[in-house]
């Protein structure tokens, strides 16, 4: 695994040996972040269902100003924390051992001023947890923690179709690449904005 662009670009992270997890690839995460495109830099980026943390960090990478790593396998969290160390990476990053649905609860508590909400929400269960997809879509549709610029991306098989709608969330993008795609979600209130619907 390498980060594709940026401050880090190039670096090569650790790879999850012998460990059951399944990284964004490469050529997934630099469509993902084609996407997002300058929207990156400076914003707030969540990556739920860490693994090894290389989505959250390529964001870093890009300029996020702060990465929420949310992770409760405890060697993935290693992992993250190894990923971290080898940038010394150590500002603007936090890394929570928590299940990624008591993570979001705690950060909703945290009452962020709405400037300083969680803007990009990156959602990476594992593909055979379906339930992981519909509780934390769930909890996002109903719950205060984003604001109407936020976006949610959920990563998931190909052939695994993801509802239109989760309670407050719309989507309103695919992105399918080889058995792998990606599902893009706004606020309902908020129009899609055309960078997301192109």
């Amino acid at each position: 695994m390498r980060i594709i662009a940026g401050k880090y670009r190039s670096r090569r992270l650790h790879g999850p040996k012998g460990l059951s997890l399944r990284p964004t690839s490469d050529r997934l995460r630099e469509s993902l972040f084609d996407v997002l495109a300058e929207f990156v830099d400076g914003s707030r980026f969540f990556d739920a269902f860490a693994g090894t943390g290389a989505v959250g960090i390529e964001a870093l990478s890009r300029g996020a100003k702060e990465v929420i790593f949310l992770e409760n396998h405890a060697p993935a969290v290693n992992l993250i924390k190894k990923n971290l160390a080898l940038l010394e990476a150590n500002r603007g990053v936090r890394v929570l051992t928590v299940d990624a649905l008591r993570g979001l609860r705690t950060l909703t508590k945290e009452n962020l001023p709405a400037h300083e909400q969680l803007e990009i929400l990156f959602l990476d269960p594992p593909y055979d947890h379906a339930a992981d997809y519909d509780r934390v879509l769930s909890f996002l549709g109903s719950a205060t923690l984003l604001s109407e610029n936020s976006l949610v991306i959920a990563e998931h098989r190909r052939n695994f179709e993801l509802p239109e709608v989760v309670k407050n969330l719309q989507r309103v993008r695919v992105l399918r690449q080889g058995d792998a795609a990606l599902s893009f979600y706004r606020l309902r209130k908020s129009s899609a904005s055309e960078w997301v619907s192109q």
